[in-house]
């Protein structure tokens, strides 16, 4: 299916796309020659340290271990005959093969100047033409960056504003030759048409350069009934041209169709041009791929999201009833790669289930930033040690990405990880305890969901002692404006509250006397009698599970934003920041 959603996606976008035979490639250096073929100097077409401009050139050769030339551009091996790490006999033999196939185009195109001029260009000494170039003042930069993927190699004919390798009449010389292969169906458009023996290599994040979607092992005929390479299964040319051209334009640097976490690739785009597709492609891009810190109001950019959702479910925004909404996962894996993620479905269904998440993550904010905690990196980091979503134990975000896209359960590890780090540092922030709302709203189906705000109706013996917990704190920190008892006694308190409400009940009352204000000390000694009165008549719980721990920290948090609602106590700065990432 993933091969006939991008072969679906090319045909949608084959306006925007190269045509058959064509790709736009990254050339950084590009040799400017007279009509005599003498070498004048190079041009830098780099647009950065890591890219370079695109042209619009015949579609590169697919290399194993034969070497072959690509139609005037290539790398310095076979262009100049000249590499760092080759030995004379390996660039001879690639100059040559290069000089071969620029023989056979003057053939086909002995009037045009520009291809005349490169055939005289390698007519001349090859030493003579690498001094010529070595003696170039741009020289030195180039075989710095001779492994770097822009260092491609192309001509110019001086006074001309195309490359030769873009020109059409050179593109179009250049077809292929009609083989003698019998036609097959193609698994993917289910059309007869020639195979491809290889495919495309499509390069991901962490991958090598001839990484593919899709490969077959080279001798391989004995366990496929006597088929080997790409007639295994079988995919015309024009379809496999299709997806993988697709999927590199999905792939290209500046592709809104994609986001990266860890060493994993995530690609999404929709099925159709309606605009609900179109909506969603770029909602999808603003949650996951969105550098938070160009944003000038990023909270204001998630409430758009979540409209844009709303609008495609309730039908105020336009779409087909056959749109259809596509995620692919894919990670690096020796020469191939590793689809380790995909999910189709219907739009309307796949806005739900956004949907869902916005309100299941959902949660009191008192911040003065009002940063967004929803997407998938916010939550990833809020769960690591370094704070870095790249940190993520391996499988977790593709579990989180699973959760969010198809409505499952949140993963256990997002949940566990989610209460070590708080343990850890004693600070529930706001995504820590979406997390735990979400987790056990989810997964506890059949429980008393936990509301978005303090939810005072809750009995929930892990619930109380977390609400009771952070009056104590919030008292102690008005009093003296320290939170000693939360850096001592929080672990203990969520897990065996038993053991350690007695004690920090007694220091309560002790701070209590510390405050300047009568109605204060009225205020905490109501509260902390109202949430008591809840408690088990037998006493606190000796022991709270997993799932309660995580509803004592969901209820001090929302406690804890109550009084920063309502402006009780001091207010102090130190209070702020305990809710804020």
């Amino acid at each position: 299916m993933i091969l006939k959603a991008l072969y679906d996606y090319y045909q949608r976008k084959s306006e925007e796309l190269p045509a058959f035979g064509c790709e736009l490639k990254e050339i950084g250096f590009i040799l400017v020659i007279d009509k005599d073929g003498n070498f004048l100097r190079f041009e830098d077409r780099r647009i950065d340290k890591k890219s370079a401009s695109s042209f619009l050139v015949k579609k590169h050769v697919g290399r194993s271990s034969a070497p072959i030339a690509n139609l005037l551009y290539d790398n310095c091996s076979y262009v100049l005959g000249y590499s760092t790490e080759g030995d004379i006999n390996s660039n001879a033999k690639y100059i040559s093969i290069f000089k071969a196939k620029v023989e056979e185009l003057y053939t086909k195109l002995p009037n045009n100047s520009a291809v005349s001029a490169i055939w005289k260009f390698y007519q001349k000494n090859p030493a003579e033409n690498l001094l010529k170039v070595q003696a170039d003042p741009l020289w030195p930069e180039i075989e710095k960056n001779l492994n770097k993927k822009y260092s491609t190699f192309s001509f110019l004919l001086e006074g001309e504003t195309t490359i030769v390798a873009a020109q059409k009449d050179v593109i179009n010389a250049d077809e292929e030759k009609e083989g003698n292969e019998k036609e097959q169906l193609c698994l993917i458009t289910g059309n007869h048409g020639k195979a491809v023996d290889v495919t495309t290599a499509t390069m991901i994040a962490g991958s090598q350069a001839t990484a593919k979607l899709v490969a077959f092992q080279v001798n391989s005929g004995y366990d496929s009934y006597g088929k080997q390479k790409g007639f295994n299964a079988p995919i015309s040319q024009k379809a496999e041209f299709a997806y993988t051209t697709a999927l590199n334009h999905i792939l290209s640097a500046n592709s809104r169709n994609k986001f990266l976490v860890g060493n994993r690739t995530y690609l999404f785009w929709g099925s159709s041009n309606s605009n609900g597709n179109q909506e969603t492609e770029s909602s999808i891009f603003a949650m996951f791929g969105f550098n938070d810190s160009e944003e000038e109001d990023p909270n204001a950019r998630i409430n758009q999201i979540r409209k844009v959702f709303e609008g495609i479910y309730s039908g105020s925004i336009k779409t087909d009833l056959d749109d259809r909404f596509y995620i692919a996962g894919l990670a690096p894996n020796a020469a191939r790669i590793a689809v380790v993620y995909w999910a189709e479905l219907p739009l309307k269904d796949f806005a739900h289930t956004i949907l869902r998440h916005f309100e299941d993550m959902d949660i009191v904010d008192t911040r003065k930033e009002k940063k967004p905690y929803m997407g998938l990196k916010s939550i990833l980091a809020t769960v690591t040690l370094g704070g870095k979503s790249s940190e993520a134990t391996p499988n977790l975000p593709d579990a989180v990405i699973k959760s969010i896209f198809q409505g499952l359960p949140y993963p256990d590890t997002l949940y566990h990880s989610c209460l070590r780090r708080i343990r850890a540092e004693q600070s529930v922030t706001i995504t820590r305890a979406a997390i735990l709302k979400a987790y056990l709203n989810r997964k506890y189906t059949n429980q008393k969901p936990i509301q978005i705000m303090l939810d005072k109706e809750n009995t929930n013996q892990g619930y109380l002692c977390g609400r009771l917990f952070a009056v104590i704190d919030k008292l102690q920190n008005d009093a003296n404006h320290i939170h000693s008892i939360r850096e001592r006694y929080m672990n203990a308190a969520s897990s065996t509250p038993a053991t350690v409400f007695a004690t920090i009940l007694n220091l309560s009352a002790i701070h209590a006397n510390n405050l300047n204000n009568e109605g204060s000390r009225i205020f905490y000694d109501k509260l902390k009698q109202e949430i008591i009165s809840k408690i088990n008549a037998d006493g606190f719980p000796s022991h709270l599970d997993l799932q309660d721990q995580g509803r004592f920290f969901v209820g001090y948090y929302q406690q804890m934003q109550s009084f920063f609602l309502t402006g009780t106590g001091t207010g102090t700065e130190t209070e702020t920041k305990q809710t804020e990432e």
